[in-house]
């Protein structure tokens, strides 16, 4: 029976009553609307979308971040109280000696540098977009320091940092052909600047006091000399050397991120060996090394002893981007300035202890090691699985690729995190990624989004026809996949098709800063 009552006797313990018919007339009917209802046909549901796929993202696969060798490094350090108590202190300025004599002598064999780098032009940093802040705070003026100027395409998230440091309306842009900067563009852009400063007797800084550890530069030029971000081309060795006579010339400091140079690999299919993999030397001398031994080098007779050149390094892509760590070299006095920065006068050197692990990787030739055998390897497989996908699903359609690094150095040599595409002629990039990200659940970056802001209107300087794409974040078997769906909605675009109704009701909206 469905219902049951119960009721206490004196007489019984209970007596149990069926209930009165019409309930089970009730429960029957009851019972037959719901599996009617069921019965009923339903509004169909939306498909579900495909998984995300992030080619947008700038980071290091998970499985590639070394969290085992740094487990040992920290126990290690931290274990010594001769180590661990130094390490959990301030620490001096300039940052741990230890990390700054392994940096020295690993960059002299990797550069092939003709006399062993001075551990004094080293000073520890608190990676390379801190210390783009700190090296503007030092030496730069936002009234008398006349220009910024940016290789475009340029790194879209150091707009930011130029415009906290004052320069938001001094940024300019300087195109970029198959050598890399185009430097008779920039000669001729600088020199007008310099003529409108004298006009206007912008001739001492306005805002910071001279000092014994810094000087203001006129101008700040920034570039990503190396497997550039995003383009991933590399500028010759000619385009250096005339860079370091233009900023010689006009009183600029060039700061470069040099933060892709470990990652290289021969452009060829086939997968070298590991020993090829472990005596790569760099593609190319970094602007600082030309800055020193070009004409007389940095130091020069004459000169003040600053330089031209910061180089900026750090170990986000060789190690992880939270250590937080990396080291700017320049001239003797260059890297002293940048350690009496106010944050690290007043802090102490950054990433302090993280600083002391990385000293023992580097020391011990563990990370080292990391790059040759895994990173390496895994980025050569991940990069030639995106090119054949994109010389599978795109090129056919009109995409074109840009040239390797053997373009300008002579050799057939490949690297860094990103590819940049040319897309078909009549496809607009911001309009791609907004539809790839509705209709397929793609997350690409559309080259609109490495104009340097305020200076993107004359040709070389647009980029709507481009985007860019990482190999190095997604898993593999997605890399694949991703160009393919991309495949796709260029095609759809090639045929006319209108955007799809989830992007019409403005589900497709950017969300760009969501997936960096």
């Amino acid at each position: 029976m469905p219902f049951v009552a119960v009721r206490y006797s004196h007489t019984a313990r209970f007596t149990i009553f069926a209930p009165p018919l019409s309930l089970y007339a009730k429960v029957a009917a009851r019972m037959a609307f719901t599996t009617a209802a069921q019965s009923l046909p339903t509004k169909s549901k939306s498909p579900q979308p495909p998984p995300l796929i992030n080619l947008l993202r700038g980071w290091p696969n998970a499985a590639l971040l070394p969290s085992d060798l740094l487990k040992r490094a920290s126990s290690h350090v931290l274990s010594h109280r001769s180590l661990a108590v130094p390490a959990l202190e301030y620490g001096p300025d300039w940052g741990d000696r230890i990390l700054r004599e392994s940096i020295a002598e690993w960059l002299t064999g990797f550069y092939s540098s003709p006399r062993p780098i001075d551990v004094a032009s080293i000073t520890i940093t608190g990676g390379a977009s801190q210390n783009l802040a700190c090296i503007l705070q030092t030496f730069t003026d936002p009234g008398y320091t006349r220009n910024v100027w940016l290789v475009a395409p340029a790194y879209m998230l150091a707009f930011r940092i130029f415009g906290d440091a004052g320069f938001d309306k001094k940024l300019r842009a300087v195109p970029e052909d198959v050598e890399g900067l185009d430097s008779a563009y920039l000669r001729q852009a600088i020199e007008k600047s310099e003529k409108d400063a004298q006009m206007i007797g912008n001739t001492t800084p306005q805002f910071k006091s001279p000092k014994p550890w810094r000087k203001i530069y006129k101008h700040v030029i920034y570039c990503v000399p190396t497997f550039s971000n995003p383009s991933s081309k590399t500028m010759s060795l000619a385009r250096r050397q005339e860079l370091v006579k233009i900023a010689r010339q006009y009183d600029a400091l060039i700061i470069t991120d040099d933060v892709y140079d470990q990652l290289q690999w021969p452009a060829g299919h086939d997968t070298p060996d590991e020993h090829v993999f472990a005596t790569m030397k760099a593609v190319m001398p970094r602007l600082v090394d030309v800055d020193k031994v070009f004409e007389g080098g940095s130091e020069r007779e004459g000169s003040d002893g600053f330089g031209n050149t910061a180089s900026n390094g750090n170990f986000s892509k060789i190690c992880g981007p939270g250590v937080r760590t990396g080291w700017v070299e320049g001239t003797a006095k260059l890297a002293y300035g940048v350690s009496q920065t106010g944050s690290s006068r007043s802090g102490g050197a950054p990433s302090h202890l993280t600083a002391t692990f990385l000293a023992n990787l580097l020391s011990e030739g563990k990370l080292q090691n990391h790059i040759a055998r895994t990173l390496l390897p895994t980025y050569h497989r991940r990069y030639h699985l995106l090119l054949s996908a994109i010389e599978q699903h795109l090129v056919p359609l009109g995409c074109a690729l840009p040239p390797t690094a053997k373009a300008t150095s002579g050799e057939g040599v490949a690297g860094g995190y990103f590819m940049w595409l040319t897309l078909p002629h009549g496809i607009s990039a911001k309009d791609l990624a907004t539809r790839s990200q509705a209709e397929e659940n793609l997350i690409i970056a559309g080259g609109d989004l490495f104009e340097v802001p305020g200076d993107n209107k004359n040709e070389g300087t647009r980029f709507d026809d481009c985007i860019r794409l990482c190999f190095t974040f997604e898993e593999e078997e997605r890399l694949t996949e991703g160009v393919r769906r991309l495949g796709c909605v260029i095609q759809r675009m090639l045929n006319g098709e209108v955007a799809s109704e989830k992007l019409k009701e403005g589900n497709g909206k950017d969300a760009t800063n969501a997936f960096w």
